[in-house]
Order: C-alpha cells, then structure tokens, then sequence
C-alpha cells in the first residue's frame, strides 16, 4: 500500500517542486515505485520531470472530474524512472467545481483509491496557496512534507499551514502527521539562514528532517532539460542531497533511529 506524501508550503519559491521532482527520482532510484501527481495549475512539476504541459493528455483534471480513471493519465517516465499524472491550467477550472461538490474536500482521496495499491510512494506537488486542492492533497495524504526556506518570513508562514493542517486533521483526516520539514536552498555561509534553521530545530526537534537541500546549479539547471537532478547530474550536491532525503524518511518510516545529517 502506497504510502501519500502532501508536499506543500502557501509560500512559493521555497524549493517545493524541485523537492518532489528530485525525491520522486531518488526513491526510484532506490526500488521503490512511485507516482508523482502534479495538482498545481502551473504545471511546473510537469515541465520539470520532462512532459510537455500543452500536450500530455489525460492530465489530472479529467481524473479529479471523472472524465477518466486515474490510470489513464498516468504518464511513465523512462528517464526519471517514476509515473506521472501531469496537470496544466486546466486545473484553475477543477477548483471551481470542486467547491460547488458535495465530496469536494474528498474526491482526490476517492480518486487515488485504486492507485494505493500499485507503488510504494505516491508524491502530490501542491500549489503554493491554501486553496481546496491543496486541502483534497492533505484529506489524501498520510503525511505532510514541508519545504522550508530558511529565510526572515518562513516561521510567519509556516504557522498557517500548520494551521491548515490541524483543521484537516480535526475534521476530515485523522491520521495526518507532519513528515517532516526541510530545509531547502540552504547556504551555510548565510548568517540569518543558520538563524533559522536554528530556530526550526528548537521548535520542531525531531520533526525537521537532518538532511539538508544545499542552494545548487545542477538543481537550477535540471528543470531546463526536464530532468530530476539525479538523472541529470547525479554525482552533484544537490542530487546527493535527494538521495540522502530518500534514505532518511524511508528510515522514518521504518522507525528506524536517524543517522547523521547530511548538510549544505
């Protein structure tokens, strides 16, 4: 059974596609199947492992609506080893309807039902905004991924969410739990991002993952060739960096002790 990861931060350009692009890539890499659901209208996550938004049909639109079932938009990519069901700006439109459903908080958890069986991980890139598609992600999920760059605005923002996340758990999804947070785009010469990070440690402990996403070019340069920076350059830091990630929530999941951290 499949377990479902919602990676989600409202706050955009905090590395949440790139980290679901490059942990779907390095959990393949691993031995595991895993399907990558891009559910944000801009179809970065698409673009970024590869797919051309304009042209890869089904997408998840037509599975949130019931046009098709969720196996036929699911797209395999040999290169970055994982599934994917793409999403483009058709999407916008799904939001609207989803609101005037009766099971609008619950249909992409219905319609991931049949798929939990078939991989190991199933990943959902979420938009960056607290919108009822993110909230179908969480009410689907088992547990939450949140990217975090260590910058002034990020506790701000991570308290909303949080806040989110709480109100699923109270109302529709019990057995939500906070998978971790990471630390993205870190540069350890940064005073203010050691800052932070310091502080995500004392509040959250054990819930920040060790691993750490340094700030990279080949993560930069990877999307360009849509590519997991592990298929493009998987001796670089940043596609170590992913690789370490994959092994330590696999760990968690396991409720294996962690080992040592993996730093920027």
């Amino acid at each position: 059974m499949a377990r479902i990861i919602a990676v989600t931060n409202q706050k955009g350009g905090v590395g949440k596609t790139t980290s679901c692009i490059n942990l779907a890539a390095s959990l393949a890499a691993g031995g595991r199947s895993v399907l990558l659901i891009d559910l944000d209208p801009q179809g970065n996550a698409t673009v970024g492992a590869g797919l051309d938004k304009r042209e890869a049909a089904p997408t998840v639109y037509e599975a949130l609506t019931g046009a098709v079932e969720l196996a036929e938009a699911v797209h395999p990519l040999e290169e970055a080893g994982f599934d994917m069901v793409p999403a483009n700006g058709d999407l916008t439109a799904a939001e609207v309807e989803l609101l005037e459903a009766g099971d609008r908080q619950q249909r992409l958890r219905r319609t991931l039902e049949a798929a939990a069986a078939e991989y190991g991980y199933i990943l959902i890139d979420c938009p960056p905004s607290l919108n009822i598609l993110t909230v179908n992600a969480l009410v689907a999920a088992h547990g939450v991924l949140i990217p975090i760059q260590c910058e002034y605005f990020a506790l701000e923002g991570l308290t909303a969410l949080l806040d989110t996340v709480r109100g699923v758990q109270a109302s529709a999804n019990r057995a939500l739990v906070i998978d971790g947070l990471l630390r993205t785009m870190f540069d350890v010469r940064n005073n203010l991002a050691n800052q932070v990070s310091e502080q995500l440690e004392a509040h959250f402990g054990a819930q920040v993952f060790r691993t750490v996403i340094p700030r990279n070019v080949r993560l930069a340069e990877a999307p360009s060739h849509g590519l997991p920076a592990v298929a493009y350059d998987r001796s670089s830091r940043g596609a170590l960096a992913y690789r370490a990630l994959a092994n330590e929530m696999e760990r968690r999941h396991r409720g294996e002790a962690p080992s040592g951290a993996t730093t920027a």
